[in-house]
């Protein structure tokens, strides 16, 4: 049994594990590389391996950081199934066209203001290619081992968002891939589940360098939107489509609820945050929020679909909040806003989770004093805020506390899906701490799991 790291070494993006066993090629996750353009090179390069020679992708959940990369293997050769959760397949289903279709529009926009060095500017893959590839999905249920290929393989739940799923795979040994692990005291999603006894771990470590803010959510959220308010600003707010965006509905419909925040407009600018949201609605086994606080919750913003309607929100010159995707500030329809809005001193630009090196959002929260967006350099005079208390993911501690209660420590623990001070500052903790044999693999690494 070998395990080779394609992905999500030296960053928390591109995540693609290839598990080999008995003559077959078991993909784990399959997602785009994100932030420094030379790691987004990679998604534009060849696969290492051929994509035609891979029998099944295990996918833990739909973040395209994990999924995003499906189109184009399917394209070029990719015949097998794609094993998911329910709720990841349904995620899957508005999350991949989206990125084509967003890819689509940004060469064409790049093209008509020519500002591409590009000529001409091409989409990495199409609505279309990401449409084919939903034909491959089938879905799996939590704890009921599957065989594939000849590997028994379990999905136990990881928390993080609807649907997302740690991997068991027990063919020659024994390894788990944990995905993204939630966190224990979520609001919304349910906690991760034990790791199970293994003879190998994979394990992210986005976080392994740091813990999350102790401050109450919906006291920095509050404060920030009444702050703004009060200096006549609006609050920009780039979110994750699913799961940050879900979230950060609840706690503003609780806080309006309560009136701990002045009564300003809430705009979600994102139409697949707004089907994601009834997704969220159709599988409430998959989280532990009431049907009835779910409705409420939703209700709580008006929805902007159209992108007539989203450009006028950037004229309106009342105090508002906005939501709109994307979360590190990468691309969609909050790049548009950002411009409107970043130049501006009253307004506020409220991060909400963690930021990956090279993202305009990294740029942001770091204190940049500009900001490339299509083609530009705009000024960020804006406050910027980070409320890391929001993330889904387990921080430090939190992985510590999750792997610690383990039956027998696994032979060896992979730390992967972290930049390189997490991801070592994550070794060195549990290899102090628990005792535990660990490496931090690099790209392209080889391992036998014997």
């Amino acid at each position: 049994m070998n395990l080779t790291f394609l992905g999500g070494v030296g960053t928390v993006t591109g995540s693609k594990y290839l598990v080999e066993y008995g003559g077959r090629r078991v993909l784990v996750d399959c997602g785009l590389f994100q932030g420094y353009k030379q790691l987004r090179l990679r998604n534009w390069a060849p696969l290492p391996v051929s994509p035609a020679s891979i029998d099944a992708v295990l996918l833990t959940h739909a973040h395209l950081d994990h999924s995003g990369y499906l189109p184009l293997l399917v394209k070029h050769g990719f015949k097998g199934p794609i094993y998911a959760t329910d709720a990841t397949k349904d995620l899957c289903e508005i999350l991949l066209p989206d990125s084509g279709h967003l890819q689509e529009q940004d060469a064409l926009f790049a093209n008509r203001h020519r500002f591409s060095k590009h000529k001409p500017a091409l989409p990495l893959y199409t609505e279309k290619d990401a449409v084919d590839c939903l034909e491959k999905f089938r879905t799996v249920s939590f704890h009921k081992p599957r065989d594939i290929f000849g590997a028994s393989v379990r999905y136990l739940r990881a928390g993080h968002i609807l649907g997302a799923a740690m991997i068991e795979i027990a063919a020659d040994s024994k390894v788990v891939f944990s995905g993204d692990v939630g966190r224990p005291n979520d609001i919304a999603m349910l906690p991760p589940e034990p790791l199970p006894e293994t003879d190998f771990l994979v394990v992210e470590s986005t976080y392994g360098n740091r813990t999350h803010n102790g401050r109450d959510a919906e006291d920095a959220l509050a404060d920030a939107i009444s702050e703004t308010a009060g200096r006549g600003g609006t609050v920009v707010i780039p979110a994750f489509t699913v799961g940050r965006t879900q979230v950060l509905l609840l706690h503003l419909s609780r806080l309006v609820e309560a009136r701990r925040i002045p009564g300003l407009p809430i705009f979600l600018d994102s139409p697949m945050a707004i089907d994601a949201s009834d997704i969220f609605c159709r599988h409430p086994d998959d989280h532990k929020i009431s049907a009835t606080e779910t409705r409420k919750a939703f209700a709580v913003a008006h929805y902007v679909r159209t992108a007539e309607e989203s450009k006028s929100l950037d004229s309106m010159i009342i105090p508002k909040v906005i939501i709109s995707a994307s979360g590190m500030a990468t691309g969609g329809r909050v790049l548009h806003h950002l411009k409107s809005y970043a130049p501006d001193h009253r307004n506020l630009i409220l991060f909400t989770g963690f930021q990956s090196g090279g993202t305009r959002g990294a740029t942001m929260v770091a204190g940049g004093e500009t900001v490339k967006i299509h083609g530009d350099y705009i000024p960020v005079r804006a406050e910027v805020r980070n409320l890391d208390m929001l993330s889904a993911h387990a921080d430090a501690n939190e992985i510590l506390q999750w792997l610690k209660p383990t039956p027998r420590q696994p032979r060896t623990t992979f730390i992967t899906h972290g930049e390189p001070d997490a991801a070592d500052s994550m070794r060195r903790r549990i290899s102090e701490e628990l005792g535990w044999s660990c490496v931090v693999p690099e790209y392209r690494d080889m391992v036998s799991l014997q």
